[in-house]
């Protein structure tokens, strides 16, 4: 569904991604984890067009989505919860997920995904009229995910979700990532805590200092000796 193929990045003449090739098939949730600086938000930003590509070639259902505008590409079909969540903080919940929509023409799709929305965070109902600004964080992570799949996305790219959140909150958004999953939603996941990563996802991909140094299946990969001593504090 989405193909990463010797994809370089670059902030001027420093090389923040070097010459990744990443696979991500329908309907799976795949990890990128790494230390800070490793160039895992990079990826994430190259995917969804806010950073341009100097080199390489990605895919998204076999058609070459390089050099397209943001907008364009979720158009297509790609949103991403950025890292820090950046919600609209003078907006109210209700205006933040239709923001989500801006894009969309259809109606009544917007009304059926905006219930699925309240199905799958039920705060979000019961505050719909609160200034997201003044949510916890562990809210507006949830207005920032509900905000993405209001844009109706067949890939849905999260980048540190967990970050700052308390352990509660953390199994709570993890459990509604597995849930988004279970019901067909691809996931693109970059997330600090390898623990919670290697349990969402079926397979994985670990970068050091802007490249990949090895993949394979988070069952596999948990065994590793360096991954399980760097990322898993075994």
């Amino acid at each position: 569904m989405l193909s990463l193929k010797d994809v370089w990045a670059h902030y001027g003449s420093v090389a923040a991604v070097k010459g990744i090739s990443v696979e991500v098939a329908e309907a799976e949730i795949v990890t990128l984890i790494g230390s800070n600086g490793a160039g895992k938000t990079t990826t994430m930003r190259t995917i969804c067009g806010l950073h341009k590509p100097t080199k390489g070639e990605i895919l998204f259902e076999g058609k070459r989505i390089n050099g397209l505008d943001p907008e364009k590409i979720n158009a297509l079909g790609i949103a991403m919860v950025p890292e820090g969540r950046h919600v609209f903080p003078q907006l109210t919940v209700m205006e933040n997920l239709e923001m989500g929509a801006y894009l969309r023409k259809d109606a009544a799709g917007i009304r059926r995904d905006l219930e699925e929305m309240f199905t799958h965070f039920p705060i979000l109902k019961e505050r719909h009229k609160q200034l997201a600004g003044t949510m916890s964080g562990g809210q507006q992570q949830m207005v920032a995910m509900a905000r993405a799949l209001m844009s109706g996305p067949k890939v849905l790219l999260l980048d540190e979700p967990s970050l700052g959140l308390s352990p509660l909150m953390t199994q709570q958004i993890a459990k509604i990532i597995k849930k988004l999953n279970e019901i067909g939603r691809t996931i693109v996941l970059v997330e600090q805590n390898a623990r919670l990563a290697f349990l969402l996802a079926k397979r994985a991909y670990v970068m050091e200092i802007g490249r990949i140094s090895m993949s394979g299946l988070t069952v596999d990969l948990k065994d590793d000796p360096k991954v399980r001593e760097t990322y898993l504090g075994v």
